[in-house]
């Protein structure tokens, strides 16, 4: 790779670890880099070059969160645990299965919660204990370890965005607290992913450990961020990022 691209990728890499400290995301920008910067590169490689660099920013802000914010564990631990698994299942049938035919359902999904955030503004700007029941925590240990975990494996970009949101409509969280615990279940499902594609042989370690600084570099900076400036902020962002996510995959299906 020329020194001038790596550069660029570098550079795209601290972007995407400050999208993935706020909301998730930061695939969005990195994937696309990686799949100009290294266009003969098989995609399994990229997906896991890709997930070794975000696995390291993504426990960086985890981290810098976990100072700041207490996480509810009966919502976090069992979630981080299902993710785990699912996160591999979904990189193992990431090889069998295509995501050109999920991504219309993940776009109305997406469509679904722009529109939920939007009309909602009272969502996730406050914690709301009332919907902290014992059905509502199994639902979203099972939402967002099995099914947002799988997704992650299969396709990923957005994974964060999907978390944020369950955390926030299934069990009340805000959005500062969601995203703090967002980050500790993405940590699994990056180890996860990360696993199976390392056994395939599907990573490029050099460009991913390169990649992974400056994924750090970007998540101490989104963290602390979002820390400082509140849940208004966050919800800004990931509007933000699930209008561009839409875009992105609207413009995939039609190229």
């Amino acid at each position: 790779m020329d020194p001038e691209i790596l550069a660029l990728v570098m550079g795209v890499a601290v972007a995407a670890g400050w999208v993935d400290a706020v909301v998730g995301g930061g695939g969005l920008l990195l994937l696309p880099a990686l799949l100009v910067a290294a266009p003969t590169t098989p995609l399994a490689t990229l997906l896991g070059t890709n997930k070794l660099g975000a696995v390291f920013g993504t426990v960086s802000a985890a981290i810098a969160y976990s100072r700041k914010v207490a996480v509810d564990r009966r919502v976090v631990l069992p979630t981080a645990a299902l993710a785990l698994l699912g996160s591999g299942v979904g990189a193992a049938m990431a090889a069998a299965l295509t995501a050109e035919v999920l991504k219309p359902v993940i776009m109305v999904v997406l469509a679904g919660v722009a529109l939920l955030v939007y009309f909602r503004p009272a969502m996730g700007a406050t914690p709301d204990p009332r919907l902290r029941t014992r059905n509502r925590l199994l639902a979203v240990t099972a939402l967002a370890g099995v099914g947002v975990s799988l997704y992650d494996g299969l396709i990923g970009p957005g994974t964060g965005v999907f978390l944020i949101i369950a955390f926030t409509a299934v069990v009340g969280m805000d959005f500062v607290s969601a995203s703090a615990s967002a980050k500790i279940v993405n940590v699994c499902t990056n180890l996860g992913a990360l696993t199976v594609f390392a056994f395939g042989g599907h990573v490029d370690w050099l460009l991913g450990l390169s990649l992974a600084v400056c994924t750090v570099i970007g998540a101490q900076i989104g963290a602390r961020m979002a820390l400082r400036r509140g849940s208004g902020f966050v919800r800004a962002v990931l509007l933000v990022v699930v209008l561009a996510l839409l875009l992105r995959m609207a413009w995939d299906l039609l190229a």
